[in-house]
Parts: C-alpha cells; sequence; structure tokens
C-alpha cells in the first residue's frame, strides 16, 4: 500500500511540474534558408510520389498510401537526419507493417486495436533502432484497412524501395546532398 501511495505522490508532482516544464522561448533563430536545398527538396519530393504513382499505374497494383507523403518530407527535407536513413526508412515501414497485420489477425479493426498498433510500432521501432516517424501511419492505416499479409510486400516494402530508390538517384546528383550518411 505504501507503493502505491509513493507513485500517487510522485505522479502528483509531476503533473504540478508539468507547465513549468512545458516552457519554451516562444523564438529561436534559425540559420538562413537555402532557396537551393528547398527548391531541390520540392523536385525531389515530386519524384518520389510520382515514380510511386507511376509504378502503380505500370502494374496496377495500388501502392501509394499516406504515410509515404510523410517519408518524403523526411527524405527530401531532412536527408541528415538519422530517421531517415535506409535502415529506419525500410525497418521502420516494415516492423509497422507487420505489427498492424498481426493485430488485425488477432483483434480484427477497431480504435482500440488502431491505437495499439501506433503504439506497438513506436515500441518495436525504438527497440530495434529502426524508429521512422511514418511508421506509425504505416501501421494505423493498415489497421484501418484490415491489412492481410500481402500489405508488408505491397505496399509497404514496394514502395519504401522506391522512395529510397528516388532519394538515393536525387540526392546525389547534386553537389549540396549527399545519402545515406549509412546503411545500418
Amino acid at each position: 500500500m505504501q507503493i502505491l501511495w509513493r507513485r500517487h505522490v510522485a505522479i502528483r508532482r509531476r503533473l504540478i511540474r508539468l507547465p513549468r516544464r512545458c516552457r519554451a522561448p516562444l523564438w529561436v533563430s534559425r540559420p538562413p534558408l537555402s532557396a537551393r536545398f528547398a527548391f531541390w527538396s520540392f523536385v525531389s519530393g515530386t519524384l518520389g510520389i510520382l515514380a510511386i504513382a507511376a509504378v502503380t499505374e505500370l502494374f496496377g497494383h495500388p501502392l501509394l498510401i499516406g504515410s509515404f507523403g510523410a517519408s518524403a518530407v523526411l527524405l527530401f527535407g531532412t536527408p541528415d537526419s538519422p530517421l531517415t536513413q535506409p535502415r529506419n526508412l525500410i525497418g521502420g515501414h516494415l516492423i509497422s507493417a507487420a505489427v498492424a497485420i498481426v493485430l488485425v489477425a488477432l483483434f480484427g479493426s477497431s480504435p482500440l486495436t488502431m491505437a495499439l498498433a501506433v503504439g506497438l510500432a513506436i515500441f518495436f521501432m525504438n527497440v530495434t533502432h529502426t524508429t521512422h516517424p511514418p511508421g506509425g501511419a504505416t501501421a494505423l492505416i493498415g489497421v484501418q484497412g484490415a491489412a492481410g499479409w500481402s500489405y508488408i510486400f505491397v505496399p509497404v516494402l514496394t514502395g519504401a524501395l522506391i522512395l529510397l530508390a528516388v532519394v538515393l538517384v536525387t540526392s546525389n546528383v547534386v553537389y549540396h546532398r549527399r545519402y545515406p550518411r549509412y546503411w545500418l
């Protein structure tokens, strides 16, 4: 009983300190905007999504899911981020897709399953060092659509590999970018 009381007191103290801990500067200085970097992000992101759409058209399998838009923002807007490196891009999407299909197989599609899918995707991406924020959307989309085992390969793996191919080309044909920083 005493342990529960200590936890209660500790949680209460944290809640009281919460507003103080949320304080942050309203404005911070940022490095100057590089028009060249922003333009190349625009071109690369557009090409990445167009490439997925073209493969969809060519083979007739829908490959474009919402999480790939978020991956494009990260890959082409912040290519140096650890969250965008190949291990994270591919691993994050695959782990999240696997979480989604296992949960759908066990529990079906419901708001609780969707929430669990996102939470478990975050957990497993953290544990495996493959955190890629759009993976949470991949898990959510998979549960919403009551995905089966093929979801891992089409659209998730295929779309992620297409984005990887595009970022490898577009980030290495210009001198102001280089991708990846590391593979694994």
